[in-house]
């Protein structure tokens, strides 16, 4: 968490990594979001949980619900509310795609990735996912478990290695 990533000059202020393994992601959309200048400040500072946060449209605007920002300790009693709802930065045309999917085919819009990015904005990247049954998890882990096996095989046989045949 934190971390500069050089090649998209963002930096990494939270992720998600339950959000991969419980929903199988389809699409990703990056939006803004409104927060207060003590949100900004606790965000720079790491204090962020995406854990059981999710993206809801409502009145057609777009929302994201409990998203954890800690309190800034520099702040006094003008702080903000750890659990607040934060409006999303959408555009109509990106809500009105959205909403359907969501409606219709039971889709979840869930956030990935909370960062800065190149110019230092707050931005969050959503995925619009469906949700894995138990059997679904299991062949996912069981499926990465097999492929690393066989990269580690791979790798430590390397060409002209091990073979008997040179």
């Amino acid at each position: 968490m934190g971390a500069q990533r050089k090649e998209e000059g963002i930096k990494l202020i939270a992720g998600n990594r339950r959000a991969r393994h419980e929903y199988e992601i389809l699409d990703t959309w990056e939006a803004g979001l409104v927060l207060l200048g003590t949100e900004v400040k606790a965000l720079r500072q790491g204090k962020a949980n995406l854990g059981d946060s999710f993206a809801e449209i409502r009145d057609g605007e777009g929302w994201l619900v409990k998203l954890h920002i800690g309190p800034y300790e520099q702040a006094n009693r003008e702080n903000h509310e750890p659990f607040r709802r934060r409006k999303l930065l959408l555009t109509r045309r990106e809500l009105r795609r959205l909403r359907p999917r969501i409606d219709e085919q039971g889709l979840t819009l869930v956030p990935l990735r909370l960062y800065f990015n190149v110019k230092g904005m707050v931005k969050v990247e959503l995925g619009l996912g469906r949700g894995r049954k138990l059997h679904d998890k299991r062949d996912a882990a069981a499926r990465r478990d097999t492929d690393r096996r066989i990269a580690s095989q791979l790798g430590r046989r390397g060409p002209g290695r091990g073979r008997g045949d040179d």
